[in-house]
């Protein structure tokens, strides 16, 4: 098993997706490098807010999400900035009751809202995701 907080020993993603247990990673790793054709680079995060290793996903050296690792399930991070807002703002009354919430609820900071989506299974919240990354991607 990984030791997420061990700076010293880089997991690959095959060694998070054992720590998740849920094969939702795997099919959300596939579905970022299919559809985006983006990279995913495993790195440790020292932050106090989410310290540990990390996987993201980026095209064009912009990040399109980060995954933190959960045992049983993971959560994505997608943020909001300013070239995204309107667009997500947009599509946010078509997205699950739960997206909404997580939106209203997260407080705005240098024009960003950093949305944090727990995904456990291929239900509204994981569709909601991939289009907020979509919005991300941009053009």
């Amino acid at each position: 098993m990984i030791d997420l907080q061990d700076r010293s020993v880089c997991p690959t993603a095959d060694d998070m997706g054992k720590y998740i247990n849920n094969p939702l990673f795997d099919q959300f790793c596939t579905e970022m490098k299919e559809k985006y054709k983006c990279k995913e680079k495993m790195e440790f995060s020292a932050c106090s807010w989410e310290p540990g290793w990390n996987l993201k996903f980026k095209k064009s050296g912009k990040n399109l999400c980060t995954i933190y690792p959960r045992e049983s399930y993971f959560t994505v991070l997608v943020v909001i900035g300013r070239n995204e807002k309107e667009a997500v703002e947009s599509v946010l009354p078509d997205c699950s009751a739960q997206v909404r919430e997580i939106y209203r609820e997260t407080k705005e900071g240098n024009g960003q809202k950093w949305l944090m989506l727990d995904l456990e299974d291929k239900n509204a919240v994981y569709r909601d995701a991939l289009r907020l990354i979509e919005i991300r991607k941009g053009n």
